[in-house]
């Protein structure tokens, strides 16, 4: 249902909910909705985690000329950064669907009005209203 190999990594191929009129605001069938999102994603990732144990396994090697040892162990490097975000985005994740059994999702952590499905569905571990959002981004420039 997603794919995610991008450098920004974001659920895709997901068929955007449509809210009927008068729809009461992350009731189960919205919550199904997002929770499926959130595995997809998950899984996606650690999809992606497999493979790139796999391909350190199969590639490593010891090459004899320094140069093809220092491209190995960048591209290796890049990778394991990669991962590390991906973990980083993956404990959001598992926050996300805590937050769904909790009955809590889609809430501003904020302020605690609703975050909105289409913002949720652009990213799903949006823990913010956008307006919150835009608050803390504003702050944080102000104090770099």
């Amino acid at each position: 249902m997603t794919n995610s190999t991008t450098a920004e990594i974001t659920p895709f191929n997901f068929t955007p909910y449509e809210e009927s009129k008068g729809e009461e605001y992350m009731n189960e069938a919205q919550k199904d909705h997002f929770r499926d999102i959130l595995s997809n994603w998950k899984n996606d990732l650690m999809l992606e985690v497999d493979r790139t144990v796999d391909h350190m396994r199969d590639d490593a090697a010891n090459y004899p000329d320094p140069n093809d040892r220092a491209s190995q162990e960048s591209e290796f490097s890049l990778e394991l950064r990669t991962r590390d975000r991906e973990r980083k985005l993956l404990k959001k994740i598992n926050d996300a669907l805590a937050m769904i059994d909790a009955d809590s999702y889609g809430y501003c952590d904020s302020c605690g009005i609703e975050i909105g499905v289409r913002r949720l569905e652009a990213r799903p571990t949006a823990d913010q209203c956008i307006d919150c959002k835009t608050l803390d981004e504003i702050r944080e420039k102000q104090m770099s």
